[in-house]
């Protein structure tokens, strides 16, 4: 039997959480979601997902410290950064979410055929 691979969406903005999850859990996915770094870090201490879709931009703990962390103790976990200031040359670039570890990274608004052609690819084993 072939299990759905389980991703952990961290995103502060509840009605962009609930659009992610509900995409991501149309497509077949198990989805859980937390509001901020903080939770999600401890979620993936409590049960570790397969891929992270983290926002960069939020209170608190932000995507960045997230991503570093997770490939500092979990390097096995895709990570897929998502963000609406990407482009805007404030804060933490697409290029910058790449270089910390994240596979992959979407700038907002972004339609719901990219992210789940960035959650297979970010699930894909890697070529050997």
């Amino acid at each position: 039997m072939t299990t759905t691979p389980d991703i952990l969406v961290i995103e502060d903005d509840p009605i962009m959480r609930e659009a992610l999850a509900d995409w991501l859990q149309a497509a077949g996915y198990r989805v859980r979601t937390v509001p901020d770094g903080s939770a999600g870090l401890a979620a993936v201490t409590a049960a570790p997902p397969k891929l992270v879709i983290t926002d960069i931009h939020m209170p608190g703990t932000n995507g960045a410290t997230v991503i570093s962390e997770l490939k500092q103790r979990h390097p096995q976990i895709a990570v897929i950064a998502i963000s609406g200031l990407f482009d805007s040359g404030h804060g933490l670039g697409a290029d910058a979410a790449l270089a910390l570890g994240a596979a992959r990274a979407l700038a907002k608004p972004f339609k719901r055929a990219e992210l789940l052609r960035a959650t297979a690819e970010a699930l894909s084993p890697p070529d050997p």
